[in-house]
């Protein structure tokens, strides 16, 4: 054989084999390129390492599957605003999650009425644009009005019905969840945190009883959370890149409570574990690891 085509036929397996390679190490070190893990939870959700949404965005919770899912971002322009996971079945967001800074923050009056979301189908929400819920339940901000007052089309969108669940007002919604989320508002004063607020109807493997409320304009059975939860996550970066991190949960039982919401500060791992969902999965996975472990809000605090 002709030493030049020996030469060309060698070049040809050695280049073949340097693009199989390097084509292995980055499926290996990309994330979204990993086996999905399948984790049951209450609502028999199957959940994906993969994020929620195709981004890099530090609040979000990993993918789930399901024909009455929708995931949504919503925006200002090009500024992303909240993700959330939709269930049309039950007409609520199962999680919401959304980076909170100074930035999102200021003064824009309170609005007097709510939307029907623009990016999902009307017979798919609950009308609670005009009154709320029966049975006393307010209607409770998954991300709150405080968090995105300083941008009137963001503030607008907290206003969305889907952005709502039925909540006990008094001495819950008015009263430790309001000190929880002012306090965390007064960290995001200082620095960009990140966080997922969600509810639960059953923890994973459990069986308890859900009521069922409707709202005041609308006949639709909206089912009441027996749970609500944050979730929070703050960083430190070097030259760009995530080094450490702290996380901090917050579990409730839906009922009216007179003491601190630090009495009920969790890991994010234990959350995990109720839920079924995986939060924070854009973190590199060694930090994630090491931050979901802590259940002390004075560490967070701290760090």
């Amino acid at each position: 054989m002709d030493k030049k085509k020996i030469l060309r036929w060698v070049l040809g397996i050695v280049l073949i084999a340097v693009v199989v390679l390097v084509v292995a190490v980055c499926l290996r070190g990309n994330k979204l390129a990993a086996a999905p893990k399948t984790v049951t939870n209450q609502d028999s959700l199957v959940v994906s390492v993969i994020p929620a949404v195709e981004a890099d965005w530090l609040e979000l919770p990993a993918a789930v599957s399901g024909e009455n899912y929708e995931v949504e971002t919503y925006y200002d322009l090009s500024i992303r605003n909240y993700t959330h996971l939709y269930d049309i079945e039950t007409y609520t967001s199962l999680w919401t999650a959304y980076p909170l800074s100074a930035s999102y923050m200021g003064s824009e009056p309170r609005p007097s009425k709510w939307l029907y979301s623009t990016s999902i189908d009307e017979d798919d929400q609950v009308n609670l644009r005009y009154h709320s819920y029966n049975d006393s339940y307010a209607r409770g901000h998954m991300i709150p009005n405080a968090s995105r007052n300083g941008n009137k089309a963001m503030q607008m969108q907290t206003f969305f019905v889907t952005n709502s669940v039925p909540q006990i007002q008094n001495s819950f919604n008015s009263g430790i969840w309001s000190k929880l989320e002012g306090d965390l508002q007064d960290i995001g004063r200082n620095e960009e945190i990140y966080i997922v607020t969600g509810v639960a109807f059953n923890k994973v493997g459990e069986d308890k009883p859900v009521a069922y409320t409707t709202a005041k304009d609308d006949a639709k059975q909206v089912p009441i959370p027996n749970y609500f939860y944050k979730v929070v996550l703050r960083i430190k970066k070097t030259d760009g890149r995530v080094t450490s991190a702290s996380t901090i949960g917050f579990w409730m039982e839906h009922r009216k409570y007179s003491d601190s919401y630090a009495n009920y500060a969790v890991s994010v791992d234990q959350i995990e574990q109720w839920t079924g969902f995986d939060f924070f999965v854009n973190l590199p996975d060694s930090v994630e690891a090491t931050a979901e472990g802590n259940s002390s809000w004075t560490t967070f605090q701290s760090f």
